[in-house]
């Protein structure tokens, strides 16, 4: 793989774990206040508390579970040209 395509790859990685953070908080937005309306309590607890905090970790740790599966690879950055020329294993 050349230098220029392990950029490239790196930096769809990075865009579209962007895009996964900001799926987390837009989560985070509509468990925490979109559920606020509902007086729904488990253990004298809101509904909104609940899928605030641990809705929003149970929904970043699987979209993370996602990232590490289907978007992110790993690339050597080594220079494998570079160590050719000087006589380095690669």
């Amino acid at each position: 793989m050349k230098r220029s395509e392990k950029f490239r790859r790196a930096n769809h990685e990075a865009k579209v774990t962007c895009l996964a953070t900001l799926a987390v908080i837009l989560f985070w937005t509509l468990a925490g206040f979109g559920l606020s309306a509902f007086d729904i309590s488990f253990f004298d607890t809101p509904l909104w508390v609940l899928a605030g905090c641990l809705g929003t970790w149970l929904f970043a740790v699987c979209v993370s579970f996602w990232l590490a599966e289907h978007v992110i690879s790993d690339v050597d950055l080594a220079e494998e040209d570079a160590c050719r020329m000087k006589g380095g294993h690669v």
